[in-house]
């Protein structure tokens, strides 16, 4: 059963320097879970010639994956018990140990686990930040500062594998994680004191321990399943299989606890409501599209279009770009419009229809044309990321406004992580048997094709895209217009 609501009551808001100060704060540590993500990428051959274990680096990478995706939601329902500053103060000083131990790692096993440690704080950075927005700033006038949150996030994907290769390359591996410090530490001063200051609207609640651990194992075993099916193990494998038979149930015993417990972990009205519902539908498709197509881009540039790797890299800033360009865009006109979810709608639809032309002309469009057709794209799920998190934001009550963005960007999270192995399979299943994606980078970058056509094998990954983001324009057109409060009220919002 969910708490009552609280009377409706207006609360002061927060003099704009002191807005400025937690919004720089909040950024920097934001910055800091999106860029550990990706920063680790180009640095994995060093760091498993220098440590001896080049068999077990996938690990690196898949132990802060799922100790980030699966936490996040936990974060923002105890940051409505327990209030935001605790519980961002709490990531990032368990973020800052990870990155010591990351940092001083010697063995690969430790350093496996110390990036588990630091995913456990780094998977609320992101999640946490756009809540304190929620808290500071009407959502009529929120969608210019998600923008700017969705610029950290983008930004952070495509100079995070730059910045490590750097550092592998002309410093130490270890600087990627020692950089952490003091831009945390920075993070936590910037925001200590002034986030004192936020309104408490929290209100007692029990913690739903046993839907917690219920859903952590569904989703772990879940990412577990995607990341090695395919590659360690086939899909039809026993483990694989095992793996996924294991989530299911594990979702299903979720559901019956969100059913039939007194207050479960994520109240039934959330999930429940229409723009909620909607808008997690949206956002999953759109940034698992985007994170899709950042990873096959390169390929694309190299194998088809004849680029070298650094020439696809740059290439790639086209697509990012305009996703920054689009977010920014969005938000500024959420700002100025009653009618702010016309914009995603459309860019959503135009993204659609341009993957769609690539897929059709895979090698016909020359570079120019493609970089056109990638700008298109980005500025079109650019536009989602504003203005789908504060419609969500929107519709619920403050009491509320933690859970229900931890669940926007678990899905978020979920999203890349469930279609990029999607896209995998698709294009693996264009190339030799007994491939993986790995052989098939290595065969590009040396020159060769191994007798497969690209451009068909390609064309599957485009249409592949093109259909999930059309899904994802399907949700955001279903998600209600509710007008943007104008004022920080602790009251429930227009009912759906």
């Amino acid at each position: 059963m969910d708490t009552p609501a609280p009377t409706p009551a207006v609360r002061p808001r927060l003099a704009e320097s002191d807005v400025r100060v937690i919004l720089v704060g909040v950024m920097l540590a934001m910055f800091l879970g999106a860029l550990d993500q990706t920063i680790v990428a180009t640095a994995l051959p060093t760091i498993g010639r220098e440590l001896g274990n080049v068999q077990s680096l996938s690990w690196v990478v898949t132990a802060y994956l799922l100790t980030s995706v699966a936490v996040t939601p936990i974060y923002g329902k105890l940051s409505d018990v327990h209030g935001r500053r605790v519980m961002l103060l709490i990531a990032i000083a368990i973020f800052l140990l990870g990155s010591v131990a990351c940092a001083v790692s010697r063995n690969i096993l430790v350093l496996i686990a110390a990036r588990a440690l630091q995913g456990l704080g780094g998977g609320a950075l992101m999640s946490l930040g756009q809540t304190i927005v929620g808290d500071i700033v009407p959502p009529a006038e929120r969608g210019r500062y998600q923008a700017y949150f969705a610029t950290v996030f983008i930004t952070s994907s495509v100079g995070g594998p730059v910045l490590g290769g750097f550092f592998a390359e002309y410093l130490h591996w270890s600087f990627i994680f020692w950089i952490n410090l003091p831009l945390g530490l920075v993070a936590w001063l910037l925001t200590n004191n002034v986030l004192r200051r936020l309104p408490r609207h929290e209100q007692p609640h029990r913690i739903d321990v046993l839907g917690a651990l219920l859903m952590l194992a569904a989703t772990v075993s879940l990412l577990l399943a995607l990341t090695f099916g395919g590659t360690s193990y086939r899909w039809s494998s026993p483990q694989i299989l095992g793996l996924l038979a294991a989530s299911a149930a594990g979702w299903g015993l979720f559901a019956w606890r969100l059913a039939t417990a007194g207050e479960p972990f994520i109240p039934l009205s959330v999930l429940g409501h229409p723009v909620v519902r909607n808008g997690v539908g949206s956002l999953f498709f759109a940034v698992g599209s985007l994170v899709g197509l950042s990873v096959f881009i390169p390929l694309y540039f190299e194998a088809v279009l004849g680029l070298s790797a650094a020439g696809s890299g740059t290439a790639l800033i086209a697509l990012m770009g305009g996703a920054v360009a689009g977010a920014t865009l969005a938000g500024r006109i959420m700002a100025r419009t009653a009618h702010y979810k016309r914009v995603s709608v459309v860019g959503l639809a135009l993204a659609a229809l341009v993957t769609l032309v690539l897929a059709i002309f895979p090698t016909s469009l020359p570079f120019a044309g493609v970089e056109i057709v990638l700008a298109i794209i980005g500025i079109g799920i650019g536009t989602v990321f504003p203005i789908t998190v504060t419609a969500v934001q929107n519709a619920v009550p403050l009491r509320q406004l933690g859970t229900t963005t931890g669940v926007l960007n678990f899905a978020r999270s979920l999203g890349g992580a469930i279609l990029l192995p999607a896209f995998s399979a698709i294009f693996l299943a264009g190339v030799a048997a007994g491939s993986d994606l790995a052989s098939v980078q290595t065969v590009v970058l040396e020159g060769g094709r191994d007798g497969t056509d690209f451009g068909s094998v390609f064309a599957g990954v485009f249409y592949a895209a093109a259909t999930a983001l059309a899904i994802g324009f399907i949700f955001q057109a279903a998600m209600k217009e509710l007008p943007l409060r104008r004022a920080l009220d602790t009251g429930d919002p227009e009912p759906a």
